[in-house]
């Protein structure tokens, strides 16, 4: 079992900055990637970005790309995603996962996942 455990959401204007973090613990080395997807209400969970382990390889949503940044921490077993440039329509839960994954958007092959953290823009 893999457990993780998001910090950093908040409330912030549009425009500003937050980073999340999503600590890992337990049998860390039985996954390839960590991810972060989101869920605004009324609306189905959406990929966000994600990260190999060894850090090489990253995948962004193009609704994110060139605002969010995700790196990885590996001797902290931890992945933070930087959020710049913030906008209302970024709004969400936003949860951190992980798993043994093909695809780095594909939710279906993430195993693990976070409870969730709050991010809130306002306009």
């Amino acid at each position: 079992q893999v457990q993780l455990v998001e910090s950093g959401g908040g409330l912030v204007q549009a425009g500003g900055s937050l980073r999340l973090s999503c600590a890992a613990s337990g049998r860390t080395l039985s996954t390839n990637a960590m991810g972060w997807f989101r869920q605004a209400p009324g609306k189905e969970r959406e990929f966000v970005a994600a990260i190999r382990r060894s850090g090489l390889t990253t995948k962004y949503a193009d609704s994110v790309n060139g605002r969010f940044a995700i790196s990885t921490d590996s001797a902290k077993n931890t992945v933070y995603l930087q959020m710049n440039s913030l906008k209302p329509e970024d709004t969400a839960v936003y949860h951190c996962a992980a798993g043994s994954v093909i695809r780095l958007s594909d939710q279906g092959g993430y195993n693990y996942w976070g409870q969730g953290t709050q991010v809130t823009v306002s306009s």
